[in-house]
């Protein structure tokens, strides 16, 4: 049995104000194609299909546009909800799906529906399904963004964070009496893994880090929540698929796939990664002054670029219109200028309006203002006090 496992779609998600939605179109009609072309029997989506908790509809269309494709194809696709989704909300279409292949859970308690999806039949239960195609079964425990309030369970103060995801990654599987192969689908953060600027920061850093020691033996785990694909444990085949779009700068250069890998006879086999190509990349760059900065920008042409330009002296508003226009794809614009100064806090009372303003402009710029500013500054303000 193949299976295709992505994660962190975040559908309708934006970089910097950019819509990405026709990327987003893009790369998941690629993905379709890849699991057309491998032979998927199950996709598997590891959380974060949106990007927040009310998506667009036409964040929505998409993903439903999406299954539906995968579906028809003859696959069976599950998917968890991550932190970016409303579980509820995610699953609400679940009573229009379950003549499909495609299931939707956002809670380990939730009661998966039994079918067929093309090649492969699916038996149901409390988090979890069985999939069957021919001689080979394999179980699939399902564990969505974990929380008490998720999970609509009362907190229970004597429980550490690990018991309660010990708990939590074993629910599912105490329902594997057959003793299957097993996958393990779910969206979590294992410490260790490298996280980026467009992922939240909750939760990833300290108190509710799942430690790699409490995850289940399964034959893979199909990992989403980190945006960089990752191998956690190559024995145990614990894997991030990362997102399928770079959505942050410090992204920028990150290869996006998804994992193909197989079960036959119990032993997984034929782990690989197989490259997306949609979608733009993007580029954090430096320049030193104003000619530099054209030369990289055209240099990066057709890529979102973040520019951080260092400079002696501030730019006309000419040069940013200019900057601005000829680079459309330029989404952030930041200056720092050469001799910068940290400036000592003192009492500015009995500092004069001209004093003021020339401490600031020096903060920024690092020199005192050129003296036809500095009379600009004086002739408005004395306009001003005028009026």
């Amino acid at each position: 049995m193949k299976f295709l496992h992505t994660s962190d779609w975040h559908i309708g998600k934006k970089t910097d104000g950019r819509e990405r939605i026709e990327e987003q179109r893009a790369v998941l009609k690629e993905i379709a194609e890849i699991a057309e072309r491998e032979e998927a029997d199950a996709v598997l989506i590891a959380g974060d299909v949106y990007d927040t908790y009310i998506p667009s509809a036409e964040a929505e269309r998409l993903l439903f546009e999406t299954l539906k494709t995968l579906s028809e194809k003859g696959m069976a696709v599950i998917a968890v909800s991550g932190n970016h989704d409303d579980a509820a909300r995610l699953t609400a279409a679940s009573a229009l799906t379950e003549g499909t292949g495609i299931r939707l859970c956002g809670d380990i308690h939730e009661e998966i529906a039994s079918g067929t999806a093309g090649r492969v039949k699916i038996a149901g239960g409390e988090g979890y399904a069985v999939l069957e195609k021919g001689e080979e079964k394999v179980f699939v425990a399902l564990c969505p963004y974990p929380s008490e309030a998720r999970f609509k369970e009362s907190v229970r103060e004597e429980e550490s964070f690990e018991e309660k995801m010990r708990r939590w990654l074993y629910a599912g599987l105490s329902g594997n009496t057959e003793h299957l192969p097993a996958v393990l689908v779910g969206h979590f953060y294992v410490a260790g893994g490298t996280v980026s600027e467009s992922e939240r920061p909750i939760d990833l850093g300290g108190a509710r880090a799942v430690l790699k020691e409490i995850l289940p033996e399964c034959n893979y785990i199909a990992l989403g929540h980190l945006h960089k694909r990752q191998v956690m444990s190559k024995s145990r085949n614990v894997y991030y698929s990362g997102a399928i779009l770079e959505y942050a700068f410090d992204e920028a250069g990150w290869e996006k796939s998804v994992n193909v890998f197989e079960i036959n006879g119990g032993k997984t086999e034929n782990i690989r990664q197989i490259p997306l190509r949609s979608g733009k990349k993007l580029m954090r760059l430096e320049a030193k002054g104003y000619d530099n900065a054209r030369e990289l920008l055209e240099k990066y042409r057709g890529y979102y670029t973040e520019l951080t330009l260092l400079l002696s002296d501030p730019l006309t508003d000419l040069q940013i219109k200019t900057l601005k226009g000829e680079n459309p794809d330029l989404l952030t614009l930041a200056f720092l200028f050469e001799g910068s100064i940290e400036r000592e806090t003192v009492s500015r009372k009995h500092l004069s309006d001209g004093e003021l303003f020339a401490g600031y402009y020096e903060t920024l710029y690092g020199k005192k203002p050129p003296e036809e500013l500095a009379a600009l500054f004086e002739e408005v303000l004395h306009e001003t006090d005028q009026a």
